[in-house]
Order: C-alpha cells, then sequence, then structure tokens
C-alpha cells in the first residue's frame, strides 16, 4: 500500500545530512552547490556548441538545427548524472528533498528555506565562475553566441510578452523539474539497482526539459551569466525569467513530486485514519 516508503526513507535520511551540513559546515555545502554549477554551466556550454555546430549545416533552404538539439540535449542530460554522482548540490532537486522534509517535520520551514537559499547561492557561484571563465577563452565564437543569443532573447520574451508570456514561463518550469525529480524519485526508491539505468533516467529526463524548452531555474541563472558577461544582457528581465523559473521549479519538485509522495506514503496518517486496521495488524 506504501510503495515508496523506502523513497521517504531514503530522501529524509539525505536531509539530514544536507541540514547537517549547512548548519556545522556550511562552507563546504556551498562548495558543493558550486559544483553543481560548475558543471551545468559546462555542460550548458556544450549543449549550444553542438546546436551551433548543426545550425552552420545547410540542407536545401533550411539546415539541421533540430538534429543539434536532439543532440545537444543528449549532452545536456550527463550533467544530472555528473552533478548525482559527484555529490554536488543542485538546487532543484533539493525542492523535493526539503519539502518532504517540511512534511514529516524532519525539517521547519525557515531551515528548509536556509538550505534552499544556500544552494541557490553555491549553484550561482558556481555558474559566475565559468561564466568569467569562459569569457576569457574563444569558446564562445560568433555561432556559439549567435544560438545562445537565440536562446537569451526566447527566454526575455517570456518577460517582454507580459502575463501570457510569464504563465507560458510558469508552466514550462513546473514540467521542468517535474521531470528532473521524477528522475530522481526512481533513483531513490531502491528499485533500480543499475548505475547504468539510473544514469540513463537521469539523462532523458534532462533530454526531455532540455529538448522541449521547458525552463529550468539554475540553468537559466547559468545562460544569463555566460552570455551576459560575454555581450550584455536586460538585467531586470532576466531576474524575473529566474524569479518566475524558481517559482514554477518549486511546484512541480517540491509539491507535485514531494509533497504528493509525501503524502501518498504516509502510513502514519492512513493508520491514524483507519485504527481498526493498526489494531488488527497488531493483533
Amino acid at each position: 500500500m506504501f510503495p515508496g516508503k523506502q523513497f521517504i526513507s531514503t530522501v529524509l535520511d539525505l536531509l539530514d545530512a544536507k541540514t547537517a551540513m549547512t548548519g556545522q559546515v556550511a562552507q563546504r555545502y556551498l562548495m558543493r552547490a558550486a559544483m553543481a554549477g560548475v558543471i551545468v554551466g559546462i555542460f550548458y556550454t556544450a549543449y549550444y556548441t553542438i546546436v551551433a555546430g548543426f545550425d552552420e549545416i545547410s540542407v536545401g533552404e533550411g539546415n539541421l538545427h533540430v538534429v543539434g538539439k536532439f543532440l545537444g540535449a543528449l549532452v545536456f542530460g550527463w550533467a544530472l548524472v555528473f552533478i548525482y554522482y559527484s555529490k554536488s548540490e543542485l538546487l532543484t532537486s533539493n525542492m523535493m528533498i526539503t519539502s518532504i522534509g517540511v512534511y514529516y517535520h524532519r525539517t521547519g520551514v525557515k531551515k528548509a528555506l536556509t538550505l534552499l537559499a544556500l544552494c541557490f547561492m553555491g549553484n550561482f557561484l558556481g555558474g559566475l565562475l565559468i561564466a568569467v571563465l569562459v569569457a576569457f577563452t574563444s569558446l564562445l565564437n560568433g555561432d556559439t553566441t549567435a544560438a545562445m543569443q537565440e536562446a537569451v532573447d526566447s527566454k526575455l520574451g517570456y518577460y517582454t510578452d507580459g502575463l501570457v508570456g510569464m504563465t507560458d514561463l510558469f508552466f514550462r518550469a513546473v514540467l521542468c523539474n517535474f521531470m528532473i525529480n521524477l528522475a530522481m524519485l526512481l533513483v531513490y526508491n531502491g528499485t533500480i539497482k543499475s548505475d547504468v539505468l539510473k544514469a540513463l533516467v537521469m539523462i532523458m529526463s534532462v533530454f526531455v526539459f532540455a529538448f522541449l524548452a521547458f525552463e529550468h531555474s539554475v540553468a537559466n541563472t547559468v545562460l544569463f551569466l555566460t552570455h551576459g558577461l560575454n555581450t550584455g544582457i536586460d538585467a531586470v528581465g532576466a531576474t524575473v525569467v529566474v524569479i518566475i523559473s524558481l517559482l514554477g521549479n518549486f511546484v512541480g519538485g517540491g509539491v507535485l513530486i514531494g509533497l504528493y509522495y509525501a503524502y501518498i506514503n504516509d502510513e502514519g496518517r492512513y493508520l491514524r485514519h483507519h485504527p481498526a486496521e493498526e489494531a488488527t495488524d497488531a493483533a
């Protein structure tokens, strides 16, 4: 009846470790979060480089943009694998973990928000580091910069389109973190034993969000930092896009996965409303 009990137990144990780090060795937690930002920055740059390369291949009156986007999304999918196995801290998966922790009273709202704020700060600093390093290289040649510019224009378009655009952005962000945390649910629930299959699950979840242009708050932050240091950017519009992405990501991962699975696996709540079954089991 409660098939996700191991998932909940695993997540709560992870939360205890994260809470201890943010309280006692916050610097190390920030460093782990910064590494996640670095990984996202490197793989996102690779994604746009691949897209740019295929944009330059002419086929008839068009190009191979879709092929580049397909392959780029597959490559970008490895970012989550690297983050998971390097034990780095990514904000969007922590949204699910902290929501479950608050539901089961393993942590308070204030501590959960502190953990998320530190994680985002670390992700931001890691992304900023990559943005600065890339700015001193020739990685962002004309083609790659053009691909990033197109993506930035599209994302800032949500802001300039007003309520309709920002609603579109919000629900794309919801779907994005739903996919990310659906993958982490499969990884943490104990039924997948193979590391290869775990990696494939994570790659596919990121592939779906990248190929369908869902919105990831940390990826957007890193993109805006990288492109902004290279060519400049509308800071107000970028900030609004990141904030809305954060809210949507929280709903997708924290509510639709975290709170949803916390509730349906709450054996204690069920037994409180069905005491006769508890008595039967005891007998």
